[in-house]
């Protein structure tokens, strides 16, 4: 990626500001110059002081009269630099925080419209990490341009023209000692980058590592894994630690050079100014001239190469995120795009297929359609793609081949935000915001009133847990929900659902965290949510889904078979009767087809005698 790439993300939270900006930019030009001018005034201030102690003893009144009005000239030209300063302060402070802000939002928004694969390949302290670098890069860039190279580079040209004035080959001895200076700065800390990559590289594994870790704290403590992840956290910090330090010894080296250059410069500078002031060329006042000049090219140039180490740094530190504007979006609405209006909820699919990669199909010739307002339920073995279906048909996926319909409608050509507006999804496993439990349950309907959150929480049975919260409605519920029990995160999710209303819903094995007393308590609730709304229902637990329209088997990206539960338990061969033979506890057990063949006798025999041993009546949850 080249630099050209991080300034243009940049300019972009710039370009808002950038009058702002131009206008610190000549304020900072203008400061430079005149600090660059003051030592003159103190060149004059010495070129006087100096004969008037060996000849004019007896017009001292008269010196000091004249060392008054240059003193008073020195006071009028620091003022000016002070107001110049605290003038620039003020502009930097203006357009560089809201540039900051700026950038931030525009990683944040396209970061969050990459897809759900995108994020399933990236760990999220990570790329926390890399919006955070992202905008300290910008601040750490800016503040290096704006007060230490622009300055660098007015000061230093000032300075060389002033002493041109004075003495042209003093000038050349500067200009070309500049020169090298910047060169051996420039070529270490270019060649220094690649180094300065790969530190930001461990940084941000270590920060994944160290997120991975604390938030599976206690998966460590259940399976005492402590020791393996301290030691796999001392590899990733030693990692680390060496790259760290062997850039700081490389800055260590560019020093050395540095102030080597440094005391040279100042060895050649007066020994050619001796030579000229033995010649009556110049005067003690410009002697002082110089070294005030000199003082000052060395702090400025000797700062040059954390100015260099900066901006590569500060490159290193945007590279990651710019990479990640840089990258399509996987998924993205056409420029056609229009909204979805489902009036009546009909879902199709039509020569579906979806790969991961070429070797790992996941669905394969997949032709199904879904009435208005029916109830299906996808069963089968865990990794037949009952999931990636329902992904595929809230587009976090798209298809390798084929398309979805709804209404008649390819979802590829509607605008993902209409889609999903049409869409409730009850997941099983809820992931909540460390927000407001009332907020969590808006979620559905941002803007809703407090009566009709209410409303959805009694729905969902929410108000059993509510009342016994310290803050009612108004509690926390933590990261991800943690300080809700798995049961109660589900409930919310239905609440969520309950409100947000929408014409089609995807249950996925919705009750799951649920008692058996909570879920025979929130089944009117799923009814009332599903009646008049095409429902999709993915179920582990068979005896969820016996009063289904109908029940579609899928197996190995396949659709195997389909029918009413009576139906597919009335064929001896089909995979569902087997799934339902081998519940436990309304439970579906990891089983292989030896285990399957064996059980399979009894299992034909038993539906001789009955419609098939299933679950008892008190552990359904029908629909």
């Amino acid at each position: 990626m080249k630099a050209k790439n991080v300034l243009g993300s940049f300019w972009r939270g710039v370009k808002p500001q950038k009058w702002m900006l131009f206008l610190l930019i000549l304020l900072t030009v203008f400061t430079s110059v005149l600090s660059a001018m003051v030592p003159i005034f103190y060149q004059k201030f010495f070129d006087v002081v100096s004969p008037a102690d060996a000849f004019l003893a007896q017009n001292r009144a008269n010196v000091a009269n004249n060392l008054l009005f240059i003193i008073f000239q020195i006071l009028g030209l620091n003022v000016l630099l002070w107001i110049g300063w605290r003038l620039a302060t003020l502009a930097n402070n203006a357009y560089q925080t809201r540039s900051i802000a700026l950038l931030k939002q525009q990683a944040y928004d396209y970061l969050m419209q990459h897809s759900y694969s995108f994020f399933t390949n990236n760990f999220a302290g990570s790329l926390v990490q890399k919006i955070n670098r992202f905008a300290r890069a910008f601040e750490r860039l800016s503040d290096r341009f704006v007060w230490d190279l622009l300055p660098l580079f007015v000061r230093t040209v000032t300075i060389i023209v002033v002493i041109y004035l004075i003495n042209k080959w003093i000038a050349l001895i500067v200009l070309v000692w500049a020169l090298i200076f910047i060169f051996f700065n420039t070529v270490l800390s270019r060649w220094k980058l690649k180094y300065d990559i790969k530190v930001a590289e461990t940084d941000s594994k270590t920060t994944a590592y160290l997120a991975d870790t604390i938030a599976n704290q206690n998966t460590i403590q259940l399976f005492s894994g402590f020791l393996f992840e301290s030691l796999g956290y001392k590899k990733v910090t030693n990692d680390q630690a060496k790259i760290t330090k062997f850039t700081w010894d490389l800055d260590a080296v560019i020093e050395a050079g540095q102030s080597f250059l440094s005391f040279a410069m100042q060895f050649l500078l007066f020994y050619f100014a001796i030579k000229y002031w033995q010649q009556g060329m110049i005067t003690v006042g410009i002697f002082v001239l110089f070294q005030t000049y000199l003082i000052t090219l060395i702090d400025q140039l000797w700062g040059f190469n954390r100015i260099v180490r900066d901006f590569y740094q500060g490159y290193a530190d945007a590279k990651e995120m710019v990479e990640i504007t840089l990258l399509d979006h996987e998924i993205k609405d056409t420029p056609t795009a229009k909204r979805l209006s489902v009036k009546n909820g009909e879902i199709e699919f039509k020569d579906l297929n979806f790969s991961f990669n070429e070797t790992r199909k996941i669905l394969e010739g997949i032709n199904l359609k879904i009435k208005p307002g029916e109830k299906v339920a996808f069963v089968g073995p865990s990794g037949a793609g009952k999931t990636t279906l329902v992904r595929l048909l809230l587009r976090l996926y798209s298809p390798t081949a084929g398309k979805i319909l709804i209404d008649g409608e390819d979802i590829a050509t509607v605008t993902q935000e209409s889609l999903r507006d049409n869409i409730s999804m009850v997941p099983q496993d809820p992931i909540l915001f460390h927000r407001a439990l009332s907020e969590n349950i808006a979620y559905g309907k941002r803007g809703a009133t407090k009566e009709e959150i209410e409303e959805a929480a009694r729905f969902a049975h929410c108000d059993e847990f509510i009342k016994d919260l310290p803050f009612g409605m108004d509690t926390f519920v933590g990261e991800r929900g943690i300080k809700l029990s798995g049961g109660e995160r589900q409930r919310v999710a239905i609440a969520r659902a309950i409100l947000k209303n929408a014409p089609i819903l995807v249950l996925d094995e919705a009750t799951s965290s649920l008692d058996s007393n909570s879920e025979m308590l929130i089944q009117d609730a799923l009814n009332h949510l599903m009646k008049n709304r095409t429902t999709i229902v993915i179920a582990h637990r068979l005896s969820t889904i016996q009063k289904m329209d109908r029940i579609v088997v899928i197996d190995e990206g396949k659709v195997l078979e389909q029918g009413s539960h009576k139906e597919l338990l009335a064929k001896k061969n089909s995979l569902y009767r087997k799934l339902w033979q081998l519940q436990a506890g309304g439970f579906l057990a990891d089983q292989d087809e030896d285990e399957i063949e064996e059980k399979q006798p009894q299992a034909e025999k038993e539906q001789d005698d009955e419609d098939g041993p299933g679950p008892t009546e008190g552990q359904m949850a029908n629909f």
